[in-house]
């Protein structure tokens, strides 16, 4: 049974797929089931580079992935940041290599809110 909200793997071809709706069938890609990719936090080796950060600005709200700047190379980037308020993906952006692992949201409502990166190396990472 696929997770609501979470994001799944192929292990062959390196799909990754966000459960939008979650249902009791499971995730096959390349005739293999998908891999769950578990969220990861600040207890984890690697974290410096990938925890993200939320800052609270004028305009809302400004995540920046790590501590120290995550490389946004062709080989090793942040792919997603998103902000999540409880079960719900409040917002979400895509970056590609070259950007700055960085996501400005414009939001009112700033509390109780969790920001998540997916890093194509190194995987889902939660602050």
């Amino acid at each position: 049974m696929a997770k609501l909200n979470a994001f799944y793997k192929c292990e062959i071809c390196g799909n990754v797929v966000s459960v939008v709706e979650a249902g009791v069938g499971q995730l096959v890609c390349c005739g293999q089931p998908m891999t769950l990719l578990e969220e990861k936090g600040k207890d984890q080796e690697g974290k410096e580079k990938h925890v993200p950060i939320i800052e609270k600005t004028d305009a809302g709200i400004r995540v920046k992935v790590g501590s120290i700047p995550h490389p946004m190379e062709s080989e090793h980037y942040i792919e997603l940041i998103q902000l999540i308020e409880g079960n719900n993906i409040v917002m979400g952006k895509r970056l590609k290599p070259g950007d700055e692992p960085v996501a400005e949201f414009c939001v009112i409502h700033t509390e109780n809110l969790k920001a998540r990166a997916l890093c194509n190396i190194h995987g889902l990472w939660k602050n």
